[in-house]
């Protein structure tokens, strides 16, 4: 069962980085600042150095996740009960991916745990605890982040005001670049300038509309200061994520380490690249261009407050969702901007509302299945 459980822990880890690792850069593919690959790239680099921060600052989330204080001792020792979470967990996550859903592999875990725990021969589930140290962050982050990403942008469009930096809409042709409009335009606007521009030139040239800042901010030209922000910002939620998720499935051998920590932590993180690279690209395609339309100035904000959010959760050892922060923030930006798409908002929701009674069902059966 050991061994088990350690295949079970790289599975987890595989699920967790294709549907998670994408999402700190789904701004920077979504505001047409990078390819996707470049955006995959710089995914996998920075949630592999989280990863590794996480050996000294994870300590908190693996005593969350270990489930200590949810379940009895006496199952939470049993390697079948946490082989059962990890199936479970890992199972919706995939789900979900090949669906296109960005769900949040906490909420998984959370409702994976609740089920394994109620079918185990000893079973038993703390309701308090479940509700203080897993469901109130977890229902009080994304609200968190949408309200503050709404509101700091409203202030950092204020401040552009007043610095004279102007917004506006281009077309970028191969390597030339065409003002078309001041301000933003709309999905379809842009659309048909793009199939305008593309009548006068050869069929391989690639045309794309781009949103971009004129002005100089204390002497720096303010676009190419807001592509590195963005960067920065967007390189930095990766970091938190493999910060505060890779604890959370290293938890599951909490109580049968087979590998020194450092070794078992440094596979962990080099699956989870694994399963980014190979699976990220229909949750990249929903939270980049399903969600909300976005440019560099708001993507930047979204990274700025989800970061944020999860660099101070972790550092409380709060079991926070990236999914429900990044996702949050993210509606704040197009509630902001009113280019939301609430039917796709809608479906997300559902997604998060059905993970954790499938997760909770799946580990029941696999707990019954390996007793």
């Amino acid at each position: 069962m050991t061994w088990i459980l350690a295949a079970v822990v790289l599975w987890l880890a595989y699920s967790n980085g294709a549907n998670d690792n994408i999402k700190g850069v789904a701004t920077l593919f979504g505001a047409g600042t990078a390819s996707y690959k470049r955006t995959l790239a710089w995914a996998t680099l920075c949630t592999f150095l989280g990863s590794m921060a996480a050996l000294w600052a994870g300590a908190g989330l693996v005593r969350a996740f270990s489930g200590k204080g949810l379940v009895p001792d006496v199952v939470l020792a049993n390697p079948r009960f946490l082989a059962s979470v990890g199936i479970a967990a890992a199972a919706t996550v995939l789900l979900a991916t090949r669906l296109g859903f960005p769900i949040s592999t906490t909420h998984a875990l959370m409702g994976a745990l609740v089920g394994a725990g109620l079918a185990a021969p000893e079973g038993k589930v703390h309701l308090g605890a479940l509700g203080n140290t897993f469901v109130l962050p977890l229902l009080l982050s994304p609200l968190i982040a949408l309200a503050l990403s709404a509101l700091l942008y409203m202030g950092f469009r204020w401040a552009r005001a007043r610095l004279g930096v102007v917004e506006e809409s281009c077309l970028c042709i191969g390597r030339e670049v065409r003002v078309i409009a001041q301000g933003p335009l709309s999905s379809a606007r842009a659309a048909e300038a793009v199939a305008e521009a593309r009548l006068s030139v050869a069929v391989d040239t690639e045309i794309r509309c781009v949103q971009r800042y004129r002005g100089a901010v204390v002497g720096v030209d303010a676009q190419t200061a807001l592509d590195a922000s963005h960067y920065l910002s967007a390189g930095t939620l990766c970091f938190a994520r493999g910060l505060n998720d890779t604890p959370k499935i290293l938890a599951l051998l909490a109580v049968a380490p087979l590998l020194p920590l450092p070794l078992l932590l440094s596979l962990v993180a080099l699956v989870m690249a694994l399963g980014g690279i190979l699976q990220a690209r229909r949750v990249a395609d929903t939270m980049a261009h399903r969600i909300a339309d976005m440019n560099d100035g708001q993507g930047f904000t979204a990274n700025l407050v989800s970061s944020a959010l999860v660099l101070f959760a972790s550092r409380l050892g709060l079991p926070v969702s990236t999914t429900h922060v990044t996702c949050g923030a993210l509606f704040g930006i197009g509630a902001v901007n009113r280019s939301a798409q609430w039917q796709t908002i809608s479906r997300i929701a559902l997604a998060w509302v059905v993970t954790l009674p499938l997760a909770a069902t799946q580990a029941a059966l696999a707990m019954g299945a390996l007793s």
